[in-house]
């Protein structure tokens, strides 16, 4: 590129802020075979959004992608599982063609296009729901979910995969940071929906297929999602006003009661052990 002589014929996403210059340029080559060139610039034109005074709690979910404080069910377009037969057919061909030749290279630049296909719906539509989010609320709560842990059951991997939770916090983190909004990320072991959102009553379990329960205590009828992201809400508030921490004793994470049931024993079987060596 250090050699050519004409411009390239390039599609811009964006034009470059008037008065920026760039300070770091990357090329680089997918496995589709598309080129991107990506410009850092200090961009001057992102300022902070006029304040407003709606907050909002989102629960996460595989069914429905957010579930709002507000009532809202945001529906999860489930990318990969739309184009899974297109891809299907295509890893098929590919697994057919002999290794080294042509038709093989041919064959594994179309898997990668159906790999971008995916990727590119996917990364564009929690662009558009991120933002949307950001221009409508002041603050915004979520779960700070061990993404990495959960993708370890491999029965819910691929849903959660396809779903991109992280990558849903990761927009709202920096375009929070840009905008002037806040974001709040609660402690993940919060019974967010085994919490009556009416009394305060917490239920022992609650099974992923109970979508919709009733609490025992004040007979309040509750949408699983909907009372988890009023619970995330409520907590959120709490931990932003007064800094209070939002995990009851009983919530603990199972690592550290266990090794505070572990040190316990380990204290009374040394003193137990002291008091048969006195005479």
């Amino acid at each position: 590129m250090a050699k050519c002589t004409e411009a390239l014929p390039i599609h811009w996403s964006r034009q470059i802020p008037e008065g920026c210059t760039p300070s770091t340029i990357t090329v680089k080559l997918t496995a589709a075979g598309k080129w991107f060139v990506s410009l850092l610039v200090d961009d001057h034109t992102v300022q902070p959004l006029p304040k407003t005074d709606k907050q909002i709690g989102l629960d996460m979910g595989v069914t429905s992608l957010i579930a709002t404080s507000n009532g809202d069910k945001i529906a999860n377009p489930k990318h990969f599982k739309r184009l899974r037969q297109k891809l299907k057919r295509v890893q098929t061909a590919l697994s057919r063609k002999q290794k080294g030749s042509n038709n093989r290279h041919k064959a594994r630049v179309a898997v990668a296009r159906v790999h971008a296909q995916i990727t590119d719906a996917r990364t564009d539509f929690l662009h558009k729901l991120t933002t949307q989010l950001i221009r409508e609320n002041q603050t915004i709560v979520v779960e700070d979910l061990a993404v990495k842990n959960m993708l370890k059951n491999h029965k819910l991997a691929n849903s959660i995969s396809d779903a991109s939770w992280g990558e849903l916090i990761r927009q709202l983190t920096y375009k929070c940071e840009w905008y002037g909004r806040e974001l709040i990320k609660i402690d993940r072991w919060f019974p967010s929906s085994k919490r009556c959102g009416n009394c305060g009553h917490v239920v022992d379990k609650l099974p992923l297929n109970i979508r919709e329960w009733e609490c025992g205590v004040c007979h309040a009828k509750h949408d699983r999602d909907i009372n988890a992201s009023k619970n995330i809400l409520a907590a959120g508030l709490a931990v932003s006003v007064c800094g209070a921490t939002v995990r009851p004793e009983e919530s603990k994470s199972r690592k550290r009661r266990i090794d505070s049931e572990v040190s316990s024993e380990l204290c009374a079987s040394r003193q137990a052990g002291a008091l048969k060596q006195k005479p």
